[in-house]
């Protein structure tokens, strides 16, 4: 087997897998180096096997109410390893689905850790031992969680989301340190099966990369569920003991003691950029992620990188694109653009969901916009009402001079669905005009799409 490539891979999660099937397509020889999972975080530790622990809560949830269904159901039970069990099988399937995508399009697959020796020159250790080179280099290794000082994950009574997404016993009372997207999921997920729930972030508002308004519904949801919420704190301290964890709490300058028999620390990730031979080559860093231009590429002639090693927004989808465009410029493919990281949509999935695309209204207007800003609320809404779904909203944000569809943010039921709708219509560069001459089908909860924008503009029907 040849060890000379045309593009070597370093990374096999949603960024780099990605990379390289779209290299093979473009006739390129490809190899992809991965030291654990093929898939990655996102397919073997984040994305994926979440969204089957959260369908699991959600089943619970409906089983709960089942009564306002007319449907009578006694003795309702879960068992948290069976839970996991099918998650875990959930994402073994698709990372042998991977590997499967990978062997179709004859990617070459190196086993172990890749080291930049320069001059494209790779070093593999681990599984494989070998030395490979490459006219092509891209970087896509990753994220990991972030670890505070004094308060490091024990995988016994403080967890990572890794520890948090195999549990041996259920939480009776589970602070969860930082509200973005992964905390408030572990904090749904846990809630929804009957643990304690304490929530803390050091922002003014949960969820703070969204919108203030779907932020301000979506706390509102979340303590009417039984979760105790507290902003504008910070957990000063963590004292172990032998089934216990007692955290210092700290907000509007008091600082309280709080015993919980679990923490879940969600504050953020950090780039894998040690150990790659980074110092072999020109390649920065800023802020510890690598530094790159609108092409992917670094200061290191033939080296690139992707995903979660390059910066915010951390997320599979974003990863995905980059490492296509990233391929596509390399092969000469004409036509390419750069990522316009502004219709990059963002998903929670929580209960409620969220979801959002492009400005915030805040952001809207600090950019010196004048705006027009729909709003169409669930309760309006057939199908929401239909599903016993009544609490949710669709807020639009239009250019009030050009129409532009600025930003579009969603709370309540499969919003994380259909979030794409807007997301096409800003890559389309649809104006309010598009979007309201556009037939939504009815029943669907998508109509309250339609009804925000008209909203935006005097026309809503149904509010």
């Amino acid at each position: 087997m040849s060890n000379a490539f045309d593009v070597v891979v370093i990374g096999g999660g949603p960024g780099g897998y990605v990379a390289a099937i779209r290299a093979a397509q473009l006739k390129l020889n490809v190899a992809v180096v991965e030291r654990e999972h093929l898939g990655g975080i996102c397919l073997n530790w984040g994305c994926i096997p979440t969204k089957a622990l959260l369908r699991s809560s959600e089943v619970m949830t409906l089983i709960k109410h089942a009564g306002d269904f007319g449907i009578t159901v006694k003795d309702v039970t879960f068992d948290l390893a069976k839970i996991v069990e099918r998650s875990r099988s959930v994402a073994g399937q698709l990372s042998g689905g991977i590997k499967h995508l990978l062997k179709k399009n004859k990617v070459t697959v190196f086993d172990g850790f890749g080291k930049l020796l320069g001059k494209g020159k790779i070093a593999v250790d681990g599984k494989d031992k070998t030395e490979i080179t490459a006219k092509h280099i891209i970087i896509a290794t990753g994220a990991r969680a972030r670890q505070l000082p004094g308060m490091e994950a024990d995988g016994k009574l403080i967890w990572t989301y890794k520890e948090a997404m195999v549990p041996k016993v259920m939480p009776k009372s589970l602070l969860v340190v930082g509200s973005g997207a992964i905390g408030i999921e572990f904090a749904s997920f846990y809630r929804s099966l009957g643990a304690e729930v304490t929530v803390v972030e050091v922002m003014d508002r949960v969820l703070p990369v969204e919108d203030e308004e779907i932020s301000a519904l979506a706390r509102k949801a979340f303590e009417k569920q039984g979760m105790k919420i507290i902003t504008g704190a910070t957990v000063k301290s963590l004292e172990k003991s032998a089934d216990s964890v007692t955290a210092t709490i700290e907000a509007a300058g008091k600082a309280e003691k709080h015993v919980f028999s679990h923490v879940i620390m969600a504050v953020g990730i950090i780039a894998n950029t040690e150990n790659l031979g980074l110092e072999n080559t020109k390649v920065k860093t800023e802020k510890g992620h690598i530094k790159i231009d609108q092409w992917c590429m670094t200061d290191e002639p033939g080296v690139y990188a992707i995903g979660d090693v390059v910066g915010a927004p951390w997320l599979a989808h974003k990863a995905s694109h980059e490492g296509v465009l990233c391929v596509e410029k390399i092969a000469g493919v004409k036509g390419v653009h750069p990522l316009n990281v502004q219709n990059i949509p963002g998903c929670t999935y929580c209960s409620p969901q969220v979801a959002s695309v492009g400005m915030t209204e805040a952001k809207a207007k600090a950019a010196g916009r004048e705006i027009r800003v729909g709003r169409f609320p669930f309760i309006g809404n057939g199908k929401a009402i239909a599903l016993g779904e009544p609490e949710g909203l669709v807020k639009t944000i239009f250019d009030a001079k050009t129409g532009e569809l600025l930003g579009a943010h969603m709370i309540g039921a499969e919003v994380t669905e259909m979030i794409q709708g807007y997301v096409v219509a800003r890559t389309l560069e649809s104006t309010e005009a598009e979007l309201m001459h556009t037939i939504f089908p009815h029943p669907t909860i998508s109509e309250s799409m339609h009804e925000s924008v008209l909203a935006a503009y005097g026309k809503a029907v149904h509010i």
